[in-house]
């Protein structure tokens, strides 16, 4: 059975990216290494205020992170959007469905924090990972149909959220200046978590098929 595994390795290493950036920051000389904030500080929350800390080194911006999260978004949408069409599986086809509804919220919810805060969202290598790895996925998956496009629709989906679900832990939370930015991420990781749990199961359930 084919598996999207293209846009698995897009996805891991768009949202591994920052952290790398952190790691290669730290492999400077001793007098820069000395200088530098150690790693758990990097990784604890932020203070609220955008302007009571400057990000730490490698970490993503404020800016950054409201594109990541329109591109995620965006991205799982549009795959929701073929599986609606394609999917022959009906409890496949009502989670394609809820995909749509709910991270086109999240991205509502995002634009109008955005606007509210004017904060201009800022194309990054992550966003632009997510949009370029999306498009590869969506294209292997029009090639494909019925059971085994169920199969490679709900494959990618515990990838993608799973991927997902440890760029929020990882980077974008840690990394958050802005307190409603951060209450936004916070708000929508339950209902990542859930979107993983539910793709998993249906994974279980098609595999028996």
């Amino acid at each position: 059975m084919p598996r999207i595994t293209r846009r698995s390795r897009v996805l891991a290493a768009a949202f591994a990216a920052p952290l790398l950036m952190a790691a290669c920051a730290k492999g400077g000389d001793e007098d820069q290494a000395a200088a530098a904030p150690d790693t758990t500080a990097m990784m604890a929350p932020a203070p609220a205020p955008a302007e009571a800390a400057a990000p730490a080194a490698g970490a993503v911006t404020d800016p950054q992170i409201a594109a990541i999260v329109v591109a995620a978004n965006a991205a799982d949408s549009a795959s929701g959007t073929l599986a609606v069409g394609k999917a022959t599986n009906a409890n496949v086809k009502a989670f394609a469905q809820q995909m749509i509804t709910d991270h086109a919220g999240v991205n509502q919810q995002a634009v109008q924090l955005v606007t509210r805060l004017g904060v201009t969202p800022e194309d990054n290598p992550t966003a632009q990972g997510l949009t370029t790895g999306n498009q590869e996925a969506r294209t292997k998956l029009e090639g494909l149909s019925g059971a085994e496009f169920d199969r490679a629709y709900i494959d990618n989906e515990v990838t993608y959220h799973e991927t997902v679900l440890g760029a929020i832990d990882q980077t974008l939370i840690p990394s958050a200046q802005n307190a409603d930015l951060k209450a936004l991420l916070e708000q929508v990781r339950p209902a990542i978590a859930a979107h993983l749990d539910h793709a998993k199961r249906l994974q279980t359930e098609l595999a028996g098929s």
